[in-house]
């Protein structure tokens, strides 16, 4: 949820937004989306929250559109079309609400789109600038290895020939943005990390490093213009793409002077810590998760790879604690297998070039993780009895928050791991937990929906705490 002036902002599951009284939950207001006849979307229909800019409340939709409300009333104030989702278009982000404008992606690197981020006129829904995530030029430098230095085994011969047969395929090439960039106004940049390349497993239709692709990028705010990149996985044929969104913090330099840095945790388990002024890597951590054979290409008949294609990280946040010079991140470990299988471009319908399954045999759990992002080590860690996914809160006052898909929800001690406090919400608590005041009182409130992507129990509560008088 959002807070703004002791109203909280609530997305649901197919578009519906809330308006309730923050300090006792009572509602508002409430508005659905007329949804049109494409809705087209991968891994649920699930919301990830509004913006909100002057009087004004703002909603992208599965159908790809991004409505403007009133902020009182929840009237529409206007309602524009980013794309197109017959073409595999859709929107599960939140937007982004800076400068007067209203910053948008979109998904869709399952479906064969080209992906963007757009800004908006916060006052109009004028379009002020476009940037593609796939360049025209998206073949790169042919990397032979990922952001550890690990050989990805790709056929750099077999690559450029079919590229210099077939041309470039970026108008089909994915490149979705799933989550909020970070903005630092100081320098007029943002900064968002890019999905993965389409179709997802199969990389003989698509040669090249597939730019910008599991990229970490950074633009000009007021012009879309590119600043600098850096990809994590160059042809990704494991749908290990870049998905939880970008940290601003300062950070210790290779040398240890402190300097303006960027925190990304990735599906493969690695929390990447990097240079803002030129998205340059510093360090990456230790592996959160398990790490088998990687980076064995999908085949034929089923490949074994860890971490599967939820990570790691999925698209859950992370939190920080400056303090303690801490970042914390919820893991998966779910073992999969990769299978490849060529399929032309469908015209916007779902296009992986393959499969990955969860293997039922193996054991699956999930982590809490907290790394010191000044040298990478593991400061602790905490076990959980399913995959984690939703989001990660850490508060001034040194406590963790996060919740499980068995719909516990946590506090832990920032410094230590050691559990504080627990609460069962009766439904998985997979979103991201959130922290606001209302006349002088913290609370804490997350969402209870339960998960589509690993079918955790499903609920509908947004459930708010705070300390006792």
């Amino acid at each position: 949820p959002i807070v703004v002036n002791g109203i909280m902002y609530v997305t649901t599951s197919f578009d519906h937004v809330y308006a309730l009284n923050a300090a006792t939950g009572e509602e508002i207001w409430h508005y659905q989306q007329k949804l049109g006849p494409i809705t087209t979307y991968c891994c649920g229909p699930n919301n990830r929250g509004v913006a909100v800019w002057g009087d004004a409340v703002y909603l992208a939709t599965l159908d790809s559109k991004l409505v403007a409300l009133d902020a009182k009333t929840g009237a529409v104030k206007w309602e524009k079309q980013i794309a197109d989702p017959e073409k595999g278009y859709s929107e599960t982000m939140a937007p982004t609400a800076v400068a007067g404008m209203i910053l948008i992606g979109t998904n869709g690197g399952e479906y064969g789109i080209r992906g963007f981020v757009k800004a908006f006129d916060a006052k109009t829904g004028d379009v002020k600038w476009t940037f593609n995530t796939i360049p025209e030029n998206s073949q790169g430098v042919w990397a032979t290895n990922d952001a550890t230095g690990r050989d990805m085994h790709r056929d750099i011969a077999g690559e450029k020939a079919a590229y210099q047969k077939d041309g470039d395929p970026y108008k089909t090439l994915g490149g979705g943005v799933w989550q909020n960039p970070a903005v630092d106004l100081e320098t007029n940049r943002i900064y968002f990390v890019v999905g993965n390349p389409s179709p997802d497993l199969d990389g003989a239709i698509r040669p090249g490093d597939n730019l910008y692709t599991d990229s970490l990028v950074s633009l000009k705010l007021d012009t879309g213009e590119l600043a600098c990149y850096f990809q994590y996985i160059a042809h990704d044929v494991w749908d290990l793409d870049a998905v939880s969104p970008v940290i601003i913090a300062n950070v210790s330099d290779k040398d240890g002077k402190p300097i303006k840095g960027l925190l990304h945790a990735g599906k493969t388990g690695h929390v990447y810590v990097h240079d803002a002024k030129d998205c340059s890597l510093i360090r990456y951590s230790d592996a959160m998760v398990p790490q088998e054979n990687m980076w064995t290409l999908p085949t034929a008949e089923g490949a074994r790879m860890l971490p599967g294609a939820n990570g790691g990280v999925e698209w859950s946040p992370m939190a920080i604690n400056p303090r303690l010079g801490l970042s914390y991140a919820i893991n998966l470990h779910q073992p999969m297998t990769y299978t490849v299988k060529s399929a032309k471009y469908p015209d916007g319908k779902l296009w992986l070039g393959g499969a990955f399954a969860v293997i039922p045999s193996e054991e699956q759990w999930g982590n809490v993780t907290a790394v010191d992002y000044n040298s990478g080590k593991i400061r602790w860690q905490v076990k959980t009895q399913q995959p984690m996914i939703g989001g990660i809160l850490a508060t001034a006052g040194g406590l963790v928050f996060t919740g499980e898909g068995n719909g516990q929800f946590k506090a832990y001690d920032a410094l230590t791991g050691s559990e504080l406090w627990k609460f069962q919400a009766g439904a998985g608590v997979n979103a991201p937990p959130s922290s606001y005041t209302v006349d002088g009182k913290q609370y804490i409130v997350v969402g209870a929906g339960g998960n589509t992507q690993l079918d955790y129990k499903r609920g509908n509560s947004i459930i708010a705490f705070s300390l006792p008088e």
